[in-house]
């Protein structure tokens, strides 16, 4: 059995991830922690009669006491990095499903995880059909390398871009970075922020945030009279569980920390 702690417990993908765990029938939930709910049993958050475990305010103490082999994280910018670094410390697998982490932090957590040999996942996105989006994605840069990004999350998430419109421009850029060097026109904003943020390459992305919406997002693609989109919608949270069951399987084999579901998926 996999011993499986959730960060972020308190959470709507935090009490996905408790539900998801609790009947996995290869695992063991043996923890719970949020900055909010502290001392709450996890049971009816989940839909069940209380289990007995409650949720904890601090994560280091919950390790050392519960000792887990892996740790799903879902907390938020502010937390991300110190937890993910809690737990390598302690040699406990970081599965990392929050997003809000800059470059330098993910390659100081890389290299931290290859010095000890304790594998993990650094994940924007754990729907498989958003990573198939990417893919595909990159597939078609080949041919149409004029591209922008849409991405559309519920109104409580607090970083913009998304970690998975992020990962998209990086691999769409690797793609096409040395094929096509075209610029793109002189534009005017008359409107600052109008054509949204460019990332590398002079991709386009545009952020949406509004009630209702769970995780959208859609890549489009424009050529010689002719669009393509490739569009990927999470509808509920439930979406992102097969890909973090499989990321807490398949980690329990690495010895160091990558970054994507796709590593794990496709390598």
């Amino acid at each position: 059995m996999i011993r499986v702690m959730v960060t972020g417990a308190y959470g709507r993908m935090g009490r996905e991830v408790l539900k998801t765990v609790w009947h996995a029938e290869d695992m063991d939930l043996v923890g719970a922690v949020d900055g909010r709910g502290e001392g709450v049993d996890i049971g009816p958050l989940i839909g069940i009669d209380e289990v007995g475990i409650s949720i904890e305010n601090n994560l280091e103490e919950a390790i050392k006491r519960m000792r887990p082999d892996a740790v799903v994280d879902f907390t938020g910018p502010q937390a991300v990095y110190s937890n993910t670094i809690c737990c390598l410390e302690h040699k406990v697998r970081p599965i990392v499903g929050a997003t809000g982490m800059d470059p330098g932090q993910i390659n100081e957590i890389v290299k931290l995880s290859e010095q000890i040999r304790v594998g993990g996942l650094i994940a924007p996105n754990f729907a498989i059909g958003a990573i198939l989006m990417m893919r595909f994605a990159c597939e078609a840069v080949r041919f149409l390398p004029d591209v922008e990004i849409i991405e559309l999350h519920h109104d409580q998430k607090v970083d913009a871009p998304s970690g998975t419109a992020i990962k998209t421009a990086e691999a769409i850029f690797e793609q096409r970075e040395n094929e096509y060097s075209q610029g793109l026109p002189t534009e005017m904003e008359t409107l600052e922020g109008a054509r949204g943020g460019k990332f590398h390459g002079g991709i386009r992305i545009h952020s949406v945030r509004l009630p209702g919406l769970v995780a959208h997002q859609e890549v489009i693609f424009g050529g010689l009279g002719q669009t393509l989109t490739i569009r990927h919608d999470s509808i509920t949270r439930e979406s992102f569980m097969p890909g973090v069951l499989l990321a807490i399987r398949k980690t329990m084999n690495l010895e160091r920390v990558v970054y994507g579901l796709d590593k794990l998926l496709f390598e």
